[in-house]
């Protein structure tokens, strides 16, 4: 017997992926010169995996503001934000995400992951519920389990389902946080929000939305689906994270509620972990300006959005949402199928993303394109006329 058993039949799909070529999963990436060029396998590919949405990965004013940070603050902050991690800029990040939805307490995490772990583990406990959809992301699910709440799953993106789960519990409801996220990052799909916010407001039940994959995309100022459904004032809390739109690394939680702020003293992921250097925060803060002030960058990410979805939907592929969004994943019948579709795009140029199960929403093969506003129309041609040829040779 040995620890490694439990790990065989993870390798054994793996190893029935193929050993020719760059690896599907966890693909390297040897160089990467811009927002949408990167080398793979030795030559130049189109970046179209890589969740880059605004595409200000190499935005000139975000690598100055890090480049200056780095200079004058040294590369990182070697502690925890309660020991000896907590720069001023860190709290500015703060403040300036606070600002942005005009709520009165941010907190700003080392990683996505880890705002949904800090937050979730600390705001619900012992005798309380969490109701996560049941698409719900990894860091929701281990937060969870973290939190020692009861957690229950509902129906993905069903409101009804919902709805029956907070009615068992009466008025027990009052302590239960819902959790849904902004826009699910495997099939691309959206929550039918004000429907959830219906149902949490009938039981006065609390209601969380994870905006990793939506901040920077939706809404006037990109704050998220939340903003763009004119919901901001029905939701308690945002989540987000650093590493999509804003181009960076960390994650925050943001509130209507002052008394957020009593999470610092509790939040077990947030007291141990080191805070971000001071180079992430800084880009991260020049990021964030950019995003709120970037309606033009949503625009462009908005057309090649809607540009992708008709012509690769006029193909007759299965498509995992019926809402355009950055994300768009092409259901496949098999895996194998899949991986010919990943390694056809790659021979095309393009990098796009296989999604397996065990990692997928019930046993889907996906092919997962993430688009860009920094995307031109010709990368546009390129993965159309790749996905036209593909499809022609089923």
């Amino acid at each position: 017997m040995s620890l490694f058993d439990k790990f065989h039949k993870l390798a054994e799909a793996r190893s029935g992926l193929g050993q020719d070529g760059p690896a599907p999963i966890a693909t390297p990436i040897e160089r990467v010169d811009s927002a949408t060029r990167g080398w793979i396998g030795g030559r130049e590919v189109i970046l179209a995996g890589t969740n880059n949405y605004l595409g200000l990965t190499f935005h000139p004013d975000v690598i100055a503001a890090g480049t200056r940070a780095l200079t004058e603050l040294g590369s990182g902050t070697t502690g925890s934000r309660m020991a000896n991690g907590s720069y001023g800029a860190h709290q500015a990040l703060e403040a300036e995400l606070a600002a942005a939805f005009g709520w009165p307490s941010a907190i700003v995490f080392s990683t996505g992951y880890q705002a949904n772990l800090g937050a979730l583990s600390t705001l619900v406990g012992q005798g309380e519920y969490l109701l996560l959809d049941s698409d719900s992301h990894a860091s929701i699910y281990d937060g969870a389990r973290l939190s020692n709440a009861q957690t229950i799953r509902f129906r993905h993106n069903d409101p009804e389902n919902l709805d029956r789960r907070l009615s068992r519990l009466g008025d027990d409801a009052g302590r239960a946080l819902v959790v849904v996220e902004g826009l699910y990052s495997m099939l691309g799909d959206q929550p039918p929000l004000a429907e959830f916010v219906e149902v949490k407001n009938n039981h006065k039940a609390w209601l969380m939305v994870d905006e990793a994959h939506s901040f920077g995309v939706f809404g006037e100022r990109g704050l998220g689906l939340a903003e763009q459904a004119g919901l901001l004032d029905q939701v308690d809390f945002i989540v987000g994270t650093f590493s999509k739109s804003l181009a960076g690394i960390g994650g925050f939680c943001v509130s209507p509620h002052t008394d957020l702020e009593l999470l610092r003293l509790a939040s077990r992921p947030y007291i141990f972990t080191a805070s971000p250097s001071p180079t992430v925060i800084a880009s991260t803060r020049k990021a964030l300006e950019l995003l709120v002030n970037g309606q033009e960058l949503r625009l462009s990410l908005q057309r090649n959005i809607n540009r992708l979805y008709e012509e690769v939907k006029a193909m007759g592929y299965e498509l995992g949402s019926p809402d355009p969004g950055p994300v768009m994943a092409i259901i496949l019948p098999d895996r194998a199928t899949a991986l010919a579709h990943w390694k056809g795009l790659l021979n095309a140029g393009i990098y796009a993303n296989l999604m397996i199960p065990p990692a997928t929403p019930a046993g889907l093969n996906l092919l997962r394109i993430s688009l860009s506003a920094a995307h031109t129309d010709a990368d546009i041609d390129q993965i159309v006329n790749a996905l036209r040829k593909l499809r022609d040779g089923l």
